[in-house]
């Protein structure tokens, strides 16, 4: 039953709920931390934890990319980013590490280098000798022009990512992208998104996608909400967006399409509550900028932070690391707040809960704090 709010005459809203909103409740049975797993299955690619990496030059360049695969996880290079714009980014990483606040502008100004096609092939190189799944984002709008060379380059998946993603997006200035048929002359696994809502998250089912991304990537220096009006109750987006998977399996016949949460996981307790709302896996940006590995010295911006004529979230300067990147996914942690071991957090939940793998902690239960 749909939760609507009258906000005043002939205006309705509907109520939503955040990850913080809502808290797992154990069932009767407890299990041991070391029978647990958290190992997920994207198409023909198995990873040991839910983890995906947002894909933004703060967090990501090929080497750290590789270093997530090595760790269980699935790094993601964005095309559009600054190790396809310049042949060697490190300096500009490190001047991006200590810029003083506000550093819009200069985001700006680095991020208006041309991309280099020669570029993204010579990264997908990179991560290929480097071992494991090669990933590679690119927006919607730079897909046709892109794609091509990203997969010559010989990419294992693709990531078709912007703020908001639709199936029919319309346009009386430009050819928008075909989702549907453009991802069925691929033979490669494609994940779509971020998307909000049911019907949204269906439509993208129904394009062929192995994965869709719930969520816009928000966090604490997001600034969609402010500039766009935008805001998402992630436990209702990712709960509505499981029932549209259910829905969509019994209009297939079985065919199973992965939920990515992007947005509010800051913890190991979100990455869990994420999980128990239906998510298979979680996208995570801010909490990797903590890691010793991390390139750009542990600042923080989102891709969306160096837009030229809107931008969306704030910098944020670098830090002292809370830990290596193994540190952060895996432990030892002497942080209590959650930011370390992140998924061995999830898995002590799943312990504590009675659940052997991801799939069985969907079911878990949940109760509303508010």
């Amino acid at each position: 039953m749909r939760d609507v709010v009258e906000i005043g005459l002939g205006k309705v809203a509907r109520r939503g709920y955040h990850l913080s909103d809502v808290a797992i409740v154990p069932s009767r049975r407890t299990r041991d931390v070391d029978d647990v797993s958290t190992a997920w299955q994207l198409d023909a690619y198995r990873f040991e934890i839910p983890c995906v990496a947002h894909p933004t030059d703060a967090t990501m360049s090929p080497a750290s990319a590789v270093a997530l695969g090595r760790l269980g996880g699935l790094g993601v290079l964005n095309a559009e980013g600054l190790w396809c714009r310049y042949e060697d980014p490190s300096k500009l990483l490190a001047e991006l590490a200590d810029l003083d606040q506000p550093a819009t502008a200069r985001l700006q100004e680095i991020y208006a280098e041309p991309i280099k096609p020669e570029l993204i092939a010579e990264r997908v190189r990179e991560m290929r000798l480097g071992g494991g799944t090669v990933a590679v984002r690119v927006s919607p709008q730079h897909t046709l022009a892109l794609a091509p060379v990203i997969l010559d380059a010989g990419v294992d998946l693709l990531v078709i990512q912007g703020t908001l993603v639709s199936a029919e997006h319309v346009s009386t200035t430009d050819e928008p992208l075909n989702l549907k048929e453009f991802i069925a002359d691929l033979d490669l696994p494609v994940i779509v998104g971020g998307c909000t809502n049911y019907q949204t998250a269906l439509h993208l089912m129904r394009t062929g996608a192995a994965g869709v991304i719930i969520g816009i990537g928000a966090d604490d220096f997001s600034t969609t909400d402010q500039v766009l009006g935008i805001r998402v109750p992630m436990a209702s987006a990712i709960a509505d967006a499981a029932a549209a998977r259910r829905d969509y399996l019994d209009e297939t016949g079985g065919r199973y399409v992965h939920l990515i949460a992007d947005g509010d996981i800051g913890t190991s307790g979100d990455i869990a509550r994420a999980l128990a709302c239906g998510a298979d896996a979680v996208m995570l940006g801010q909490p990797l900028a903590h890691a010793a590995e991390s390139p750009a010295g542990g600042a923080w911006w989102h891709s969306s932070a160096s837009h030229p004529k809107l931008a969306r979230g704030m910098y944020v300067p670098g830090d002292e690391p809370l830990g290596t990147l193994e540190e952060l996914l895996y432990g030892p942690s002497d942080d209590p707040s959650g930011a370390l071991n992140l998924f061995g957090g999830l898995k002590r939940a799943m312990a504590k809960c009675g659940y052997r793998d991801l799939k069985e902690f969907q079911k878990v239960d949940l109760s509303l704090d508010i």
